[in-house]
């Protein structure tokens, strides 16, 4: 099993100590474990690294250092005392790693680790000093022989490459400058790589390297051999300098433009077989290099051969990445009798967003470049069509549907569910205003042309009795008055009382409390009956959207609003009255107007999980329209009293009274709105007129409810459309020999026809069937059957 251990040490230093973050995960995966801890404050173990440091660099061995640095006199230190030195700092750093402390995570990774796991180990930290501590002494470490451990910077990002088709691995190859080196070894080593394409720059200008990295072929790896150094700039960060020849050295910045751009086209290691590499290290990582393999500390020319020797030919035969490392880093302790400490020098420096690549992934091909001969050539082509390909999509499709269908049960589906109900809707055809209705709109003018100590709310009584004495000769069937009044008529306006008495086509409207009372509710107009009284309330889903509409419910005892039945369901049913439409109840109690029924939605109601369904609720069908405002023929209450307005627009019609005044808060989205501003938001009397609407267009056979399927067929549809994608896998398989484009093709062609049918279904039927949960089933069947079959192709 492939696993990997993240180690993030946070903000302070040896000195202070550092706090600690361990996170355990199945390699490539999210993480399944997350601990905290400590390391507590080690001055010792710094001043020990840098007494070690010191006698490690005086052994009087030929570095690969910056020029004038290689050459130490053999007399300062000798190499007993470097190893004497060595073995100090390593017993110092497993007493700091063994500290009460940091033994909680030690003791999770014994729990979650095995000695068959391949694990890497990734140390995040930014501090150069911890860097430089040789974590591959780690006692830890020696339990698991498949585990190496890398260091990565604590800022990173995945830099998406351009798919490429190479059927070798393009190395471009550094050698810079060379004074007292042997770099020729390393070229030589290079040139025996196989399936390799090897380009060779001998100490380039710095024009010429940049060239080489704008290759427009882009490369796999770049390799580095001279001299180096990082000088280390304060205690977090080093400077890396490459020097490309005798007059000409620069930094990893300085190649910043052209190291994306080989990035972009598919660089995935950087390997410098040079001195004190941490600082170039740091310069790759920032620009998100994916995998970096440098030396910490000054490397001899010879244990840079040896280990460049032993790390390709481990990493060519098909060794991971990292076990390639351990395995070449371990064969240096061979050389330390006269190198100590050779072994500690090789280090990876990870990009955590990237995982490493393998030989056989780099140029192109899935089998062992050493073994190709061997294989017989059915296993290197493809196989002709397993015949167990159609048990393989039932499996898929079988498993892929109770998934979504339990992801589904579980709500995760229904923002995107609602979303992809309101896009099926904007796509109808758009429909006539309902001339059945007229609004009256209250404008923010006709608010301020009342008298203001007249006026309560947005309609003065004087301004509503003028209005009603309009009204009442031009015949309206009926007029709803959207506005609340929870106040007695002025005792400046006693005619408006016997108006809102006697007039009985007019309705008006309260609001019900919720059933905790967080929102209060507003009492009806105390001069109407009861009988002409309806809740204003509005369904609101959780992005705000209003998608449902309430016809009846139980009011709760201690509300101000009892009224049983909502605001647009008494005006429908008065309107639907003089056609001689009488509204009836099913043996379930449903509402039926004609041979329509109205049934309450449920719990569980196509893309709705699990809502709340109290109440008589059903889906809201928007009329289709530039906007919902323009719903029904409008003219404002100025007109209205001035005589403006065509006897005929008002004669035998529903006429709604409501303010279109923002002031006054009722305002709505609806799935024509902008949710993340709130553009385009509707007054709540133009959200009545569509509710109006809907019932009545639903009762004269005009246009259809929206409706839901019965959960079995909602499952048989979505099983249907994962065999769909298994099917899609087939064709292209027996079509292409399984060429992802056609693959692409196929399945971009099941989500269009499962779109349009979608859409058909619901303009001609009204029946809202699960696109979303069927689009996700074509993908996640296609991925699985795909993964069988090349799984059974390459077998």
């Amino acid at each position: 099993m492939k696993k990997l251990v993240i180690l993030k040490l946070g903000d302070g230093s040896l000195d202070a100590g550092l706090s600690v973050i361990l996170q355990i995960s199945e390699d490539g995966q999210r993480p399944t474990v997350e601990l905290t801890g400590s390391l507590p404050p080690a001055p010792e173990l710094h001043r020990t690294y840098e007494y070690w440091q010191i006698a490690y660099r005086c052994l009087g061995v030929a570095y690969r250092l910056e020029i004038g640095q290689g050459g130490f006199a053999t007399n300062v230190s000798k190499i007993e005392d470097c190893r004497e030195l060595a073995q100090e700092l390593s017993e110092q750093f497993n007493h700091w790693l063994s500290s009460e402390s940091f033994r909680p995570l030690t003791d999770k990774l014994l729990e979650q680790l095995t000695p068959q796991d391949q694990i890497r180990i990734i140390l995040q930290t930014q501090l150069t000093t911890v860097q430089r501590l040789p974590w591959h002494t780690w006692g830890l470490c020696d339990r698991y022989p498949k585990a190496e451990l890398a260091l990565s910077a604590p800022n990173y990002e995945y830099i998406a490459p351009r798919s490429s088709n190479r059927s070798k691995v393009r190395i471009l190859a550094i050698l810079g400058h060379s004074q007292g080196l042997d770099v020729q070894t390393d070229q030589a080593l290079l040139n025996h790589l196989p399936n390799a394409e090897v380009q060779v720059l001998v100490e380039p200008n710095r024009h010429q390297l940049n060239q080489q990295l704008w290759d427009s072929q882009g490369w796999d790896i770049l390799f580095f051999a001279g001299h180096s150094a990082s000088q280390l700039q304060d205690c977090a960060k080093a400077a890396g300098r490459l020097y490309l020849n005798p007059d000409d050295s620069l930094t990893l910045p300085e190649l910043k433009l052209a190291l994306r751009k080989s990035l972009a086209r598919g660089l995935k290691i950087a390997l410098f077989n040079s001195c004190d590499g941490l600082g170039l290290a740091q310069a790759l990582a920032e620009l998100h290099i994916p995998q970096v393999l440098v030396m910490r500390e000054p490397v001899p020319d010879r244990i840079a051969h040896e280990f460049l020797k032993s790390f390709l030919e481990a990493f060519s035969r098909g060794e991971p990445f990292y076990l390639a490392v351990r395995e070449a880093r371990e064969k240096l302790q061979g050389l330390e009798d006269h190198y100590p400490c050779a072994s500690w020098l090789p280090i990876i420096f990870q990009n955590p967003a990237e995982l490493p690549p393998t030989w056989p992934k780099l140029n192109g091909s899935h089998v062992n470049s050493a073994n190709v001969e061997e294989l017989p050539t059915s296993q290197l082509l493809p196989s002709p069509l397993p015949t167990l390909r159609w048990p393989a999509i039932l499996l898929a499709s079988v498993v892929t549907t109770a998934a979504t269908l339990g992801l589904r049960q579980m709500s995760l589906f229904q923002p995107w569910e609602l979303r992809g109900l309101d896009y099926l809707m904007q796509l109808r055809r758009q429909e006539l205003p309902d001339s059945r209705i007229l609004i009256i709109t209250i404008t923010p003018e006709d608010v301020q042309a009342q008298d203001v100590e007249d006026r309560n709310g947005s309609m003065s009584d004087a301004a509503l009795s003028s209005l009603l004495q309009t009204l009442e000769p031009l015949e309206p069937r009926v007029i709803g008055l959207d506005i609340y009044r929870d106040f007695p008529v002025s005792a400046s306006q006693p005619q408006l009382v016997q108006q809102l008495q006697s007039t009985e086509q007019l309705l008006a409207t309260c609001k019900a409390s919720d059933v905790d009372h967080a929102v209060p509710g507003i009492p009806p107009p105390v001069e109407v009956p009861s009988d002409r009284i309806g809740f204003s309330d509005f369904l609101d889903d959780p992005d705000g959207i209003v998608r449902r509409q309430l016809l009846a419910h139980s009011p709760e005892p201690a509300s101000p609003c009892q009224a049983a039945h909502a605001f647009s369901t008494l005006l429908a049913l008065k309107y639907l009255e003089a056609e001689g439409i009488e509204p009836k109840a099913t043996a379930e109690g449903y509402l039926q107007l004609e041979s329509v029924v109205f049934e309450p939605m449920k719990a569980d109601f196509g893309g709705y999980q699990n809502i709340s369904a109290w109440g008589h609720q059903i889906l809201l069908n928007y009329r289709q329209l530039p906007s919902p405002e323009k719903i029904a023929q409008q003219a404002t209450l100025s007109d209205v009293l001035e005589g403006r307005v065509n006897p005929e627009a008002i004669r035998d019609r529903v006429v709604l009274i409501g303010s279109t005044d923002r002031s006054f808060g009722d305002y709505w989205l609806t799935p024509y709105s902008h949710r993340r501003t709130g553009l385009h938001e509707t007054a709540g009397v133009f959200m009545q007129a569509q509710m109006i609407s809907q019932l009545l267009s639903a009762a004269l056979g005009d246009r259809p409810l929206i409706q839901s399927w019965p959960d079995w067929a909602e499952t048989l549809w979505i099983f249907g459309w994962a065999a769909t994608g298994g099917v899609v896998v087939y064709g292209a398989e027996a079509a292409s020999k399984g060429r992802l484009s056609w693959l692409i093709w196929g399945g971009l062609g099941a989500e269009a026809s499962l779109f349009g049918l979608c859409w058909l279904i619901l303009i001609q039927t009204g029946y809202w069937v699960p696109w979303i949960p069927a689009a996700i089933v074509i993908v996640g069947t296609i991925g699985g059957v795909t993964v069988y079959v090349k799984a059974k192709t390459f077998n």
